[in-house]
Order: structure tokens, then C-alpha cells, then sequence
């Protein structure tokens, strides 16, 4: 192997620079040359790449987003957009490359990897923690802080007016971030895709924690779980409850990574080369029981990673 490309693709995660920081700077050090294709998958379809040195990924350990840019790629899911993404590795003779994203992200570099003999290493970066074979994704520590920060201060609200506030979280398919932000901001209720509810259910929680003494509360709801905007309704018009739906929104894709994703980053990063190395290929880095792994692609796709719904059960047990 001689040389080792970089692409950050689908939705951007804080953590992204770290990880490009480490793959290019333990790559460098390995010997490699390394090449950073810029916009996502974009950035291989229409070859537009950049030379990534030890010197030109320096300061962005603490930043947040991806110096290489992304963008979602619909041209990728095809098979004229793959095979011009296969040409481009070719063209540019990259053996080895490193994909820094989310489910969507490995997905497409299984299927890039049936059009090309260059060997494929993904490194999951998502807010949504969504990747299988990983117990974390690089970014996910740093979107629940962020989460947990600001509606610590809607708490202060809430029981200012002793209001019901709902909160929307990211998530437009699985309940991660909702579930953990949600059972570490005290949430009388977490609402998540994996899991159906009823509304009536929801009015008489509050109705029973009013009885108790509870004038104000929060609801932390994944994007996915439907209109939050006619729940707020619904529940104010029920309870007779003042209700305010917050949506924290982007922010929380945002911003400067933790300690613990520049951690998983450089971790991370690091094994990433180490398997491209060794002629491993199609191969997931991951985080099991505290310990860097890594599983097949196939695998990784091939499974839905589990959500624990005995944290909703906890928080509601917790907030009583």
C-alpha cells in the first residue's frame, strides 16, 4: 500500500477533524501518502481531491465539522455514480480508503467496494450513534452535552412558569441521543422512533405528577416520532397546562468535540490505518466493552443496532 484517501460523507459530526488529524497523521508517519477528497462522496465522482500532510491537518483537533466538507450524494446510490467514484480511486491510485461517517456512510462504501480493489476502512462519526458494531460513534459524547446544556437552562424556564416543555432532539430514525440526553436531564417522558405511544398516556403522566405536586416538566422527543408541534397542542388543550415545544435543531451537530470524541477519534483513526496496513479490508472500527475492534462491513449493515428501552424505564422510574 502507498497510498490512503479520506472522504467524511453524509452528516457532520463533531470529532470529524480529529479524525482525519489521526488517519493522516499515523498514515504519514506509516509512510503513506494521503489524499483528502473534498464534499463527501461528491468529491470522488467528480475527483476532486486535496494532499492531506502532518502539517496541513494541524489546529483541528478542536474543531467542529470537517475541513474536507460533506454533502448528501443521491448520485452515489447509483451505479453510474459508483462506477465514477471506482474510477476516480484508480485514477488516483489510492489502495487503502478511510470513510468517516454514519450508517448511510458505510453502506455506500460497501457498495463502492464491489466496483474497485481498493480496500475500504469505515470510521463511524454520527450524532445518532446508529452503527453497528460499535458500542459509540465518534461525535455522540459531544451532541448529548450540547443537548443536556441547553435544556438545563429550558429547566430553569419550566419551572419559572411552571410550564411542560417539550424538547426535540435529532433522530429522525433511531431514539440514541433522545434516550441518553433525555435520562440525564431528569425527562419525565422520552419519545422515541423505536418505540409507539399514545398521547393519552402521555396527559396522564402529567396529570399524575401534577396531583403530586409537579407544575412544570420535560419531554425529550426524537425528530421521528411525528409532529411535536399538535403533541404540545394536544397536551396543553388536555391538561390544561401552559405547553412549549423547544427544537434545539443543529446545534447539535455542531461545535467543539468533547474530550471523549477526540478520544474516540484518535482511536479510532489510528485503527483505521492499522487495518488498511495489514490488507484488511471492508472493515468497521469500533468501540465493544471498552476495548477498539473492528467488525466486517457486511455485518455492520447486515444488523440494526439494538436501543436499550430500559433506559426510557429508568428515566420515568427517576423522575418520579
Amino acid at each position: 500500500m502507498k497510498t490512503i484517501g479520506i472522504v467524511t460523507s453524509g452528516g457532520d459530526a463533531p470529532g470529524m477533524n480529529a479524525a482525519i488529524r489521526a488517519v493522516t497523521r499515523v498514515a504519514t508517519y506509516t509512510g503513506f501518502r494521503v489524499l483528502g477528497f473534498e464534499r463527501g462522496w461528491e468529491g470522488l465522482i467528480s475527483n476532486h481531491a486535496r494532499p492531506l500532510t502532518a502539517r496541513s491537518v494541524g489546529g483541528i483537533l478542536q474543531l467542529g465539522g470537517t475541513i474536507l466538507h460533506t454533502t448528501r450524494c443521491p448520485h452515489m446510490e447509483t451505479a453510474e455514480g459508483l462506477a465514477k467514484a471506482a474510477a476516480c480511486l484508480a485514477t488516483n491510485r489510492v489502495d487503502g480508503l478511510v470513510v468517516i461517517g454514519g450508517d448511510g456512510s458505510v453502506r455506500a462504501a460497501l457498495a463502492l467496494s464491489e466496483k474497485t480493489d481498493t480496500r475500504m476502512a469505515a470510521v463511524p462519526a454520527t450524532i445518532d450513534n446508529d452503527v453497528s458494531g460499535t458500542d459509540e460513534t465518534i461525535g455522540f459524547d459531544t451532541a448529548v452535552n450540547t443537548a443536556v446544556g441547553e435544556i438545563d437552562k429550558i429547566r430553569d424556564t419550566a419551572i419559572s412558569h411552571e410550564r411542560i416543555f417539550i424538547i426535540e432532539v435529532m433522530g429522525r430514525k433511531r431514539g440514541f441521543l433522545a434516550s441518553m440526553v433525555g435520562l440525564t436531564v431528569g425527562a419525565e417522558t422520552i419519545l422515541v422512533p423505536e418505540m409507539p405511544f399514545k398521547a393519552e398516556d402521555i396527559f396522564e403522566t402529567i396529570k399524575e405528577n401534577a396531583a403530586k405536586g409537579k407544575r412544570s416538566g420535560l419531554i425529550v422527543a426524537a425528530e421521528g416520532i411525528g409532529d411535536t408541534r399538535e403533541l404540545a397542542s394536544a397536551i396543553q388543550q388536555d391538561t390544561g397546562l401552559e405547553t412549549r415545544l423547544s427544537i434545539l435543531g443543529y446545534a447539535q451537530r455542531g461545535g467543539s468535540p468533547t474530550a471523549r470524541s477526540r478520544y474516540l477519534a484518535s482511536l479510532f483513526g489510528n485503527k483505521a490505518v492499522e487495518l488498511l496496513s495489514e490488507e484488511q479490508e471492508n472493515q468497521v472500527v469500533g468501540l465493544k466493552n471498552g476495548k477498539i475492534i473492528s467488525i466486517s462491513m457486511e455485518g455492520s449493515c447486515r444488523t440494526k443496532k439494538p436501543l436499550d428501552l430500559s433506559l426510557l424505564k429508568l428515566a420515568s422510574i427517576l423522575s418520579t
